[in-house]
């Protein structure tokens, strides 16, 4: 597989993970009496799918430039996928924050046990995949291929063909420029 198509799968596979890492239980807390509260990934935080975002988006934009830009670009992949790695192993909120998103949670008990649930998981892999992708875009930026230049016009080219006859301000004059094969509106 080419280092360019693995780049871009590595970026969406993190997407997905640090996506799912939003929706799955990130925290829950078990009041010594009561049902146990769940705490979604993104009610906790919403760093793990603004940091996939960020990181698709500069994939995106490695393919619009040289190979300088793919490597800053690269970088600052490899830079969001250590954020997302922090992000998983260092957020777990207190209770103090916790009972701010859920009012009633510290009423009627004294004793709290907060768990850790499966998001951050899912948010650490999506860490590591956005941390090999920019490793990846940097060592091999150089071998990428090119923007396509198919529909650019050589400035070269223009300046060096015959002057376009002088426009003509009747309808008559301009038909009989399209039948030439002229372009009338230059």
């Amino acid at each position: 597989m080419r280092p360019q198509r693995l780049v871009d799968l590595l970026a969406v596979v993190a997407l997905a993970l640090l996506g799912i890492s939003a929706y799955l239980t990130w925290t829950s807390v078990e009041p010594g009496s009561g049902p146990t509260v769940d705490f979604k990934g993104n009610d906790v935080t919403s760093a793990p799918i603004v940091l996939g975002l960020a990181a698709l988006v500069a994939v995106v934009v490695t393919k619009l430039g040289g190979t300088a830009l793919r490597r800053v670009v690269s970088g600052l992949v490899l830079l969001i996928g250590v954020v997302a790695i922090v992000v998983a192993l260092q957020v777990r909120p207190g209770l103090d924050e916790l009972s701010r998103l859920k009012p009633g949670l510290t009423h009627g008990s004294d004793s709290f046990e907060i768990l850790t649930g499966p998001a951050p998981w899912p948010a650490f892999a999506g860490g590591v995949a956005l941390l090999a992708a920019g490793l990846i875009g940097l060592l091999t930026a150089h071998r990428w291929k090119r923007p396509t230049r198919r529909y650019e016009r050589d400035p070269a080219v223009l300046n060096s063909s015959p002057a376009p006859p002088p426009r003509s301000g009747t309808p008559v004059d301009q038909w009989k420029a399209i039948d030439a094969g002229e372009d009338p509106t230059i």
